[in-house]
């Protein structure tokens, strides 16, 4: 997928034009840019009632004030912002976004969430971050992230901690977690963010987002040479709307013959199609889940049995070793990554290039070594195991993660290697399943903690059925609506 095909071959100007024909009220009424998602922006931008530069120059004049608050942009790149929204082509021109610090653009910094790359710039742009800028949005920089996306928030030695618009002492999640915090704060619609092992979902349910992690292959990888045996990682964006997200993976999706998977389409609403919804609140090895987040979870599944689907229990079951095959496999990228740096710049690993957390992984890693070709076939039998679940229901319910979002520092990169992967581990413990299956899921902004922060609930179902967690998103927005509610930190 280029450029041009996105463009050209991909119908994305009509599709992205369709998508305002979703109705939001709340959208056509207001006159706060900060409030208006990607597509009412474009929409006002087509019809010439907002110009683009008026567009960046409001969205980059909001960053300037509210990142000293949450410090979610790992580098800007506010004048080449202004310079490109006057030559913006495409059905979101002028749409202000950030692309996550993991991802390089020509000519832009990026530091990968590491001290190890100080000045170093982006050479090349992959397919998938050439099909995102080819929508027409114009990147106001680089949002953080931890280091090489290894860890469930965003507090990296090299840019400090993200923090939540909605509390400013708890973490934004990770690894989109500065994605998620301009996107929540109103900085901007909509924002690009990856998935390796709950990274959209994680920081969407922190921050009361909408971040939809796709089927394996929906989109090309962005990092092929991460890729290995068992693709774990996809792309998509941080969004306040469910039309938002809707419409990027209509846009972006690869055509069947390369993916193959059905096509998504452009969804615009909910379906009258009652669904049989398995839920679940125990994860896979059945860590403690703090008892707000089942209570939260099993209010959402009521929600659900209102409207009329169908809610049973279901256990997930799985042969031993999954998840442990998993961090095996984890461990793996995060010497892959460390290697190439050391063969890039002919330096050895170190503690003041990279953080406890990444030289534990790889430690762990190279300890383990032999394992690895058993891991992997362990995680390609999955799948199947995962589909068995699909017997009894059609969509899944689960907590995103397994506590509110947690205090800066709980998760510090300072911390001993094996306190830090304890803790990741118990508090992520519900998302990596779907990376490692190849199948979607999404969370949605649904509850509130006692203490007044978001709480996602995530919806999965078989690899290539994201239309159906799509429509049941749209019907929830509509019976919960979260529009509303804003962050103390917003716009």
């Amino acid at each position: 997928m280029t450029k041009r095909s996105v463009l050209e071959g991909g119908g994305a100007a009509s599709l992205l034009a369709m998508a305002s024909a979703c109705a939001r009220p709340d959208q056509k009424a207001s006159n706060d840019l900060a409030a208006l998602d990607a597509v009412e922006t474009a929409a006002r931008i087509r019809s010439g009632e907002l110009s683009a530069a008026e567009a960046v120059d409001a969205a980059i004049a909001r960053a300037e004030r509210i990142d000293r608050k949450i410090n979610a942009i790992a580098f800007n790149t506010f004048d080449r912002a202004r310079e490109a929204a006057g030559a913006a082509r495409g059905p979101w021109a002028g749409v202000p976004t950030f692309i996550k610090d993991l991802d390089d653009i020509v000519g832009v910094p990026s530091g990968f969430g590491s001290r190890a790359f100080p000045g170093y710039k982006g050479k090349a742009q992959t397919p998938l971050i050439e099909a995102y800028l080819a929508l027409g949005v114009v990147s106001l920089g680089k949002s953080a992230t931890p280091e090489f996306g290894l860890t469930a928030t965003t507090e990296p030695l090299s840019t400090g901690a993200a923090r939540n618009p909605w509390n400013t002492e708890h973490s934004t999640g990770g690894s989109s977690g500065g994605a998620a915090a301009l996107v929540a704060a109103g900085v901007v619609p909509v924002a690009h963010a990856s998935d390796d092992g709950g990274s959209i979902r994680i920081p969407a349910s922190c921050c009361g987002n909408v971040g939809l992690k796709v089927s394996r292959d929906r989109y090309p990888p962005a990092r092929p040479e991460l890729a290995g045996p068992v693709t774990i990682a996809v792309h998509g964006v941080q969004s306040r709307t469910v039309r938002d997200t809707a419409a990027v993976i209509a846009a972006m999706e690869a055509p069947p013959a390369a993916s193959g998977l059905p096509p998504v389409g452009l969804v615009t609403g909910k379906n009258d199609r009652r669904l049989r919804i398995g839920l679940f609140t125990a994860g896979v090895d059945g860590l403690p889940v703090d008892p707000e987040i089942v209570e939260l979870t099993r209010k959402v599944a009521a929600l659900c049995e209102n409207l009329g689907h169908e809610v049973d229990e279901v256990l997930p079951s799985f042969a031993p070793g999954l998840s442990d095959a998993f961090l095996l496999y984890w461990a793996k990228n995060a010497e892959v990554a460390v290697a190439k740096w050391e063969e890039a710049t002919g330096l050895k690993r170190n503690g003041l290039a990279f953080e406890p957390f990444t030289l534990g992984l790889i430690g762990s890693y190279e300890g383990r070594r032999g394992e690895l070709d058993a891991a992997i076939a362990r995680l390609q039998a999955a799948p199947a195991e995962f589909d068995r679940m699909f017997e009894r229901a059609d969509i899944l319910l689960s907590p995103v993660v397994a506590a509110p979002p947690p205090p800066i520092g709980y998760l510090d990169s300072k911390l001993p290697y094996e306190e830090h992967l304890k803790r990741v581990v118990g508090y992520a413990q519900f998302t990596g399943l779907y990376n490692i299956v190849g199948a979607p899921a999404i969370s949605l902004p649904l509850s509130t903690s006692s203490a007044g922060l978001p709480i996602g609930a995530m919806f999965g179902a078989r690899a290539g059925d994201e239309r159906a967690l799509l429509e049941l998103a749209y019907e929830l927005e509509e019976a919960a609506p979260w529009s509303g509610r804003r962050p103390p930190i917003f716009g």
